[in-house]
């Protein structure tokens, strides 16, 4: 059987203030006091409610059909997420009326994990036992240590370095490479801190960084749960009050709510309150090294077959 569609699963986001508690609610589901839930709330809407999760997702779908419609494979384009509309449920429905058999699935996290890659498996199957006639969908693993994204998160730290440079003249900054923590448990289950590990390795050898750490944000769930550490804040402080830092948020692949946020206003604000001077890399994004990765791994998968992760993997 031939591949006939592609479909990009992403987390979604709200597009409006009065979207912002039903969709964490749908993030959450009942684990979460709403009083927490409001707090949290008040992050999206110091942007007016909307996060910029679901325009980036659209803006790299367009560059990837660019992409697809010069180099191929010649295939649609679907786009599901999983806690806010387009509703992967309601996607493969679509695919299923299209007359769609089987799809080749990327999920818009570079990284294994339970969160990252487990739940996306998760939700496809969940998805797919809704729809009598669903299509074979076919997930993608986790792909932070091929060149491509290796390639990618060093063009995007180097632009940072030299926009660093350029604003404090300080020739070599100490870069914070960042990703999302998760429980020390999860961690245990999968190769999550050795791809960052590596990652941050090839990365900062590449680009010449003398200085470098690797730092955790984003962290949730309760206080006496172990999580990944050191905090980017924690880290901070032990920056010289003063100097430079770059940060890269490799662990993400694009200027999501949690990037936005924690990043640019949380971890600015606290940086600025010591006089720390910060500049921000991008993430991955539409950068056109990235779209080329997500055609290549397409074409690969197309050409080859699928390359399953392992049964109780991530778990």
């Amino acid at each position: 059987m031939t591949h006939d569609a592609i479909l990009i699963v992403s987390f979604g986001g709200p597009e409006g203030p009065d979207e912002v508690m039903p969709f964490l609610k749908n993030v959450v589901g009942d684990r979460v006091p709403e009083a927490r839930l409001r707090v949290v709330a008040e992050h999206y809407h110091h942007f007016g409610g909307v996060s910029p999760i679901n325009q980036l997702t659209s803006e790299l779908i367009d560059r990837l059909r660019e992409e697809l419609a010069a180099h191929g494979p010649d295939l649609p384009v679907y786009w599901g997420n999983r806690f806010w509309r387009p509703h992967l449920v309601d996607t493969v429905r679509q695919m299923r009326d299209d007359g769609i058999t089987r799809a080749v699935a990327l999920a818009t996290s570079a990284l294994s994990s339970a969160s990252g890659c487990r739940r996306y498996l998760d939700d496809l199957d969940a998805a797919r036992a809704q729809i009598e006639g669903a299509p074979v969908i076919e997930k993608i693993r986790p792909f932070s240590r091929r060149p491509g994204y290796v390639d990618t998160c060093v063009e995007r730290l180097q632009e940072a370095l030299e926009a660093s440079r350029r604003d404090t003249g300080e020739a070599h900054p100490e870069v914070l490479f960042t990703a999302h923590s998760i429980p020390v448990a999860m961690a245990a289950t999968c190769d999550y801190v050795a791809e960052l590990e590596d990652l941050a390795e090839a990365v900062s050898r590449r680009t010449g960084v003398e200085r470098w750490r690797l730092v955790y944000q984003s962290r949730s769930g309760p206080p006496h749960q172990p999580w990944l550490e050191p905090d980017i804040l924690a880290a901070l402080d032990d920056v010289p009050e003063g100097a430079s830092v770059v940060v890269a948020p490799f662990g993400f692949i694009a200027d999501h709510m949690e990037v936005a946020w924690d990043l640019d206003v949380e971890a600015a604000a606290h940086a600025a309150a010591r006089g720390i001077r910060v500049t921000r890399a991008p993430t991955a994004g539409s950068h056109p090294r990235f779209v080329r990765l997500l055609r290549d791994l397409v074409a690969e998968h197309v050409e080859r077959g699928p390359d399953p992760c392992p049964p109780g993997c991530c778990s």
